[in-house]
């Protein structure tokens, strides 16, 4: 997982005018060349857990993993939707990142993954419908999403 350390961008305004002519100014960023300050991007820490992600994965789309067990209801559903979720926001950038290793040539594939990832997307904002299975329905669909998501991930850095 990549992060993003961005230098701050500081205000004086000892006047307290807008930032325009005058005593504002802004601090860290060249304005004769109309430039931002450096965006550093920091290494990853830890790799992706994608093991935990397919065992949540389980949980939500694979009765046959507990057959005694009941699908998840309330609070239990929450907290998987929950945990879904999170995973889904952590990957999308990763898998973001290993689309762009894809060559030039293999357009099909870069569209697959990025198809994936802009559906994972719409996954995230949209909202349990009755229509479609509850709460229920939506963790299922949340987590099919996060499953192909990991497979895009895997299957990618395989290839690299």
């Amino acid at each position: 997982m990549a992060a993003v350390v961005q230098e701050r961008i500081v205000v004086e305004n000892p006047g307290g005018r807008a930032n325009g002519p005058g005593p504002g100014r802004l601090v860290g960023v060249d304005m004769a060349h109309r430039t931002a300050p450096n965006v550093v991007a920091a290494e990853a820490t830890e790799p992706l857990d994608i093991e935990t992600m397919r065992e949540t994965i389980d949980l939500l789309l694979d009765p046959d993993a507990a057959p005694d067990a009941l699908p998840p209801v309330g609070d239990e559903l929450e907290t998987l939707t929950a945990t879904v979720r999170g995973h889904i926001e952590l990957l999308i950038p990763e898998v973001e990142a290993v689309a762009e290793r894809i060559p030039p040539t293999s357009v099909i594939a870069r569209h697959a993954v990025l198809t994936c990832v802009w559906e994972a997307r719409s996954r995230l904002e949209a909202e349990p419908s009755p229509r479609f299975g509850g709460p229920a329905g939506h963790a299922r669909r949340l987590a099919r999403a996060l499953n192909a998501l990991c497979n895009h991930y895997e299957d990618v850095r395989e290839r690299a």
